[in-house]
């Protein structure tokens, strides 16, 4: 018998339409023989064969191991719920990682003659979208403690260096001055054409608000081949650049008196190996800081976009950071 919506009577096809559109899949769910019966979608969506029903346990084996124990209770709880309920959760198909929300009603309005009935909608789009959002905030919180740190560590740096609250103005207004310019180098602007640029000359503007130019032993020494950097490149050297020196003024080298820094490089012939060397400073134990998110960002850009490695090694006497880039990555 046909279903009557607001006056217009909605036969099966129209209903099946409707909810094909909609990319919505249908189940029913025997609470008594743990048993799904699902349409072609919902089959699809999961990737198991039709068999004409499968149980609880079968499809659990596809549910993601860390949402599994949520889903089981989530599902053993829906006949206590009243009204409508909605369970989110990943599921494994093909090596890859799909977001389902499962949606239908508890308690008895769910359930007829001893079935359940719900659908199941794929929402793997709106979840990597709330991810990459949530990765975008936390990047923007990230880079806000960087700038008091930043703001904070080049103080104290401008204080050694200077003798006169006059001295010391002008010394941090050229500090913050090189500062805005790394931080153009770290977010290019896309409307303009960039050059290939030696490599040495990229990491000295970026270098160049930590520099202690008043002191007689230079802080700071940066001894590097002539080799270019694309514009492609360009972004990601320069992140991971601002990002070390940003963790060394913080909890490194840069953040102590004594504290001194090297950068050098070594040829292996398809790619360069560059050298980061930090001593003087604090112990390596008091560094936690590092391996956090501004950490994860520096290694994936060293994968993805240099097609390299990066390697952290804690020393007596302070730190050493090896990144290997591929060169013919780095002139792209």
């Amino acid at each position: 018998m046909p279903e009557r919506i607001s006056g217009v009577e909605w036969n099966v096809w129209q209903l099946r339409v409707a909810t094909e559109a909609a990319g919505v899949a249908l189940w029913a769910w025997n609470v008594d023989t743990d048993v799904f019966n699902m349409d072609d979608r919902a089959y699809a969506l999961w990737g198991v064969p039709d068999t004409g029903g499968i149980t609880f346990e079968e499809l659990s084996r596809r549910i993601h191991p860390e949402d599994l124990d949520k889903v089981r209770a989530s599902f053993a709880s829906t006949r206590d719920i009243v009204g409508a309920y909605e369970i989110e959760f990943r599921i494994l198909h093909d090596g890859h990682v799909k977001w389902i929300s499962a949606r239908g009603r508890g308690d008895e309005q769910g359930i007829v003659g001893r079935v359940m009935f719900g659908i199941f909608i794929d929402v793997s789009t709106r979840k990597l979208a709330e991810e990459a959002r949530e990765m975008i905030a936390g990047e923007m919180n990230h880079r806000i403690k960087n700038l008091f740190a930043i703001a904070m560590g080049l103080t104290g740096i401008s204080a050694r260096a200077t003798t006169t609250k006059e001295e010391m103005t002008l010394d941090l207004t050229r500090r913050f001055s090189a500062l805005a310019a790394a931080h153009d180098l770290v977010r290019l602007d896309m409307s303009e054409q960039r050059k290939a640029a030696p490599i040495g000359d990229l990491v000295d503007s970026l270098l160049k608000p930590y520099y202690d130019e008043g002191a007689k032993d230079q802080r700071i020494r940066v001894d590097l081949p002539d080799i270019l950097v694309g514009e492609n490149s360009a972004t990601a050297l320069a992140m991971i650049v601002h990002e070390l020196a940003t963790n060394s003024i913080k909890y490194g080298a840069l953040s102590a008196p004594t504290g001194r820094l090297s950068l050098s490089c070594a040829d292996e012939g398809a790619d360069i190996v560059l050298i980061w060397t930090e001593t003087g400073g604090p112990a390596f134990c008091e560094q936690e800081g590092r391996s956090g998110f501004g950490g994860r960002l520096v290694s994936q850009s060293v994968t993805h976009q240099l097609g390299g490695s990066l390697n952290m090694e804690a020393r007596s006497d302070g730190l050493v950071i090896t990144l290997k880039a591929n060169k013919a990555r780095l002139g792209a």
